[in-house]
């Protein structure tokens, strides 16, 4: 509870750094600029405080990672740059890991986070990646094409897209070789900003 309460503090600090889109009410969200369009996502602090508290860490460099290249563990934006290593048609859209291999050991693991109103009832749900394990999710996470039922109590949702939907269609769809697309798809930066109360129009 102490590590949640810790990311929930540095969260809480975070505040807007965009016009706010009609889309949005108050809370939290990455926006993941990728080289095929823009996703918006809003993230399930309230829910699933680690994996969110997680994936801001990560994604703003406040959260210390496994550099493969460096052999040590790092403290910087680790999303910028990587691609969606992994493609299941009409599933999903997986990255987060800096080798683009799909078996980086990102130097910790942390709980699972199952609630029975969070489900992969929709597309657009945004889960952590594990081994199938429990509580072995880590850096990696995916976005659902598709409803996919058969993975609730299996991989936490820590997100929803609400804006760029077709974008993560467009990159499931890609030319793929196995699971990996063809020609890459890279993540150009994920920005994490809280939307206020009184930015939303009434």
């Amino acid at each position: 509870m102490r590590l949640a309460a810790v990311f929930l503090s540095f969260l809480g600090a975070l505040v807007a750094a965009a016009p706010v889109s009609p889309t949005e009410k108050p809370g939290l969200y990455a926006v993941i600029e990728t080289s095929e369009g823009t996703i918006t996502a809003e993230l399930y602090e309230k829910y699933t405080p680690v994996s969110v508290g997680t994936f801001v860490g990560l994604a703003t460099g406040r959260k210390a990672w496994y550099d493969p290249s460096l052999k040590k563990m790092v403290n910087r934006p680790m999303y910028n740059g990587t691609i969606f290593h992994r493609v299941v048609r009409e599933q999903m859209i997986q990255a987060g890991d800096p080798t683009g291999l799909g078996t980086h050991n990102c130097g910790f693991t942390i709980r699972d986070e199952f609630l029975p109103g969070l489900m992969f009832d929709r597309p657009g749900r945004l889960g952590i990646a594990n081994t199938g394990r429990d509580n072995s999710g880590a850096c990696q996470f995916f976005i659902t094409d598709q409803a996919m039922p058969s993975w609730n109590q299996h991989y936490t949702v820590f997100g929803q897209v609400v804006e760029g939907q077709a974008v993560v269609t467009r990159i499931n769809r890609v030319k793929v070789k196995g699971e990996k697309p063809v020609v890459p798809v890279v993540i150009k930066s994920v920005l994490v900003r809280r939307v206020l109360p009184t930015e939303v129009k009434k």
